[in-house]
């Protein structure tokens, strides 16, 4: 986690019932000419300005490089924060000789990029041998905060059943290796060869929550709590929920969307948990095969109705999730913002519908690298 994220404290401000809401974002670092990934994160990072260096980190990759906001209150401030992080990376990746670009996976073959010299890395590596992605698996993290940990869990299960749908709005990545996977977010797939990857399950307390990240350290499929990577899990430092859904987002738009979605999913979950209303107990395979959905169709196709188990066209799906989530959206004065958001993304489609008709009207996924570099600088 960058630094500045890393100064989320409570989860609501005094005399208000506003939660913060903070962002992760990691990208590729490619070649300008042909799009293949190049392990050139310290070359870029150099040139990262010295006043915003405590908001950038190298990721997993070489090829990869990742920014954090500071937690804020209003959709505007994560706005501005993503908005000029975003331009400044991408100023010092074109200064270095390479392009930034907000997509889930690097959709152009070539080398696999190495991973970062680190210790912790060095122990994955070693443990895990092959799990590791191809050019870079790029996600979005959202924090938002929250009371105490016992809150935190049973928010966990309050929300687990529709992240689905936020995995359907952020799909970014159909390319790989030079083809059209298939999937709308290839990142997804690439991802779940780790062990520890899964939807969320049923906590019973935080205790519970604890003690499953000790009995998975011990068998041996983590090396850490930091390799907790349930789709939505309890920040092992921080007073927050971190919500990792899917991938990164191609632009500022996109991304400031999902944040308020997550912040008003999180709020939901707390004001039914005050209310004593009871969690949905989605089963766990149901769960699994929503996110393969989502993955598989974005918001292009279907999505799984967890309350039914039956398929309905995701957008759909995604207007009754909306609308499940107004109150909350108005509560942070974010429903307008968010209408606005969901038709520009209802016009223009997920980030992987707009590489697929990038490379539908010319056929050069170096075009798609192109546009998808536009759409991160913003």
């Amino acid at each position: 986690m960058t630094g500045q994220l890393a100064e989320a404290s409570s989860g609501t401000t005094a005399g208000t019932d506003v939660l913060t809401v903070g962002v992760e974002e990691e990208f590729l670092l490619v070649d300008p000419h042909t799009g293949a990934a190049v392990p050139a994160v310290d070359l870029v990072l150099e040139q990262v300005p010295a006043e915003l260096r405590g908001q950038v980190e190298r990721e997993f990759q070489t090829s990869q490089i990742e920014i954090g906001t500071p937690p804020g209150l209003e959709l505007s401030s994560i706005r501005h924060s993503l908005g000029v992080l975003r331009k400044a990376l991408a100023d010092a990746a074109e200064r270095a000789g390479v392009r930034l670009l907000a997509i889930g996976t690097g959709p152009v073959d070539g080398p696999v990029p190495p991973v970062v010299d680190k210790p912790r890395f060095d122990r994955m590596i070693e443990r895990f041998r092959l799990l590791v992605p191809g050019p870079g698996n790029n996600g979005m993290h959202v924090h938002v905060g929250i009371p105490d940990p016992e809150t935190g869990v049973q928010v966990l299960n309050h929300v687990r059943p529709w992240l689905p749908m936020l995995h359907a709005v952020t799909t970014n990545s159909p390319f790989s290796h030079g083809e059209d996977t298939g999937y709308a977010s290839w990142r997804s797939v690439e991802w779940e060869r780790w062990p520890s990857v899964a939807p969320t399950p049923w906590l019973e307390s935080h205790e519970h929550y604890q003690r499953l990240i000790r009995q998975l350290i011990s068998s041996g499929v983590m090396l850490d709590e930091g390799m907790l990577y349930w789709y939505a899990r309890l920040s092992a430092k921080y007073p927050t929920v971190e919500l990792r859904i899917g991938d990164v987002c191609p632009t500022v738009d996109d991304a400031v969307l999902v944040a308020a979605l997550v912040r008003a999913l999180v709020a939901t979950a707390i004001a039914d948990v005050e209310a004593d209303r009871p969690a949905l107990r989605t089963d766990h395979h149901l769960l699994v095969g929503a996110h393969w959905r989502a993955a598989h169709d974005g918001l292009e196709g279907d999505g799984v109705d967890v309350t039914t188990g039956e398929l309905r066209p995701a957008w759909e799906l995604l207007d009754g999730f909306v609308e499940r989530l107004r109150p909350a959206l108005e509560q942070h004065g974010d429903w307008a913002e968010v209408s606005d958001l969901l038709g520009g993304l209802r016009r223009h489609g997920t980030g992987a519908a707009r590489q697929r008709a990038v490379y539908a009207r010319t056929g050069r996924l170096v075009d798609v690298v192109q546009d998808v570099a536009r759409q991160t600088r913003g």
